[in-house]
């Protein structure tokens, strides 16, 4: 995403860490496959994203007492699981709560106007965080996946689940990149940081990352 750079100090390439940087880049059409390769490398296996579509990232209540929720990117792949993408630049106190809340309205969305049996698609919610979880600050994992799960550990409910990647715990150089994970990570912190493209990042998801 390249800046026009005939001014002093400006930088080449947009910061993925804003609101305009992070939407710009996921969230529009000629870039979704930009978006595809990101949540793949969040995603487990089974549940890797072929194509997407775009939904409205603005989703009401059903009463008016419902606080309105918006998503920085929502989509739903071509067989049928839903993804809330969430950047979130400062520290918040009840993200968690705020998550699960946001999770609330894809499965709501769901629900069939004449009969219906219940079943329902996979929801997913991803949290890239700029800070760290006040309780996770004793731990180096930096990439958290949670769902539903009983007394045993045994998960009760495999079809919503929320991912959070606390990025500040993120420190690898780019001579330290080893998985295609550790690239996203290196970019959406270091992107605008960046003069020209790393030969750690010659991938063609990446090259089209640079020309965009």
């Amino acid at each position: 995403m390249s800046v026009n750079n005939n001014y002093p100090n400006q930088d080449r390439y947009i910061n993925l860490l804003t609101d305009f940087g992070f939407k710009r880049l996921f969230g529009t059409e000629p870039n979704k496959e930009l978006l595809i390769d990101f949540l793949n490398v969040m995603l487990p296996a089974k549940h890797q994203v072929q194509d997407v579509s775009y939904k409205n990232n603005e989703n009401l209540g059903n009463t008016p007492l419902d606080r309105k929720a918006i998503f920085d990117i929502y989509c739903q792949s071509t067989t049928g699981e839903k993804f809330i993408v969430k950047l979130q630049k400062a520290k918040q106190n009840y993200f968690k709560d705020r998550s699960v809340y946001y999770a609330t309205f894809p499965m709501q969305e769901q629900a069939l106007k004449v009969e219906w049996n219940y079943k329902l698609s996979s929801v997913y919610t991803i949290g890239i965080l700029d800070f760290i979880f006040d309780d996770h600050k004793e731990e180096e994992t930096l990439f958290h996946t949670v769902e539903l799960k009983n007394q045993k550990g045994k998960v009760f409910y495999d079809k919503l689940k929320f991912i959070y990647v606390e990025l500040p715990k993120f420190t690898k150089t780019v001579d330290q990149l080893e998985s295609h994970f550790d690239k996203w990570l290196f970019l959406l912190k270091h992107l605008s940081d960046l003069e020209a493209p790393p030969e750690a990042l010659q991938e063609v998801v990446f090259n089209r990352l640079f020309e965009v």
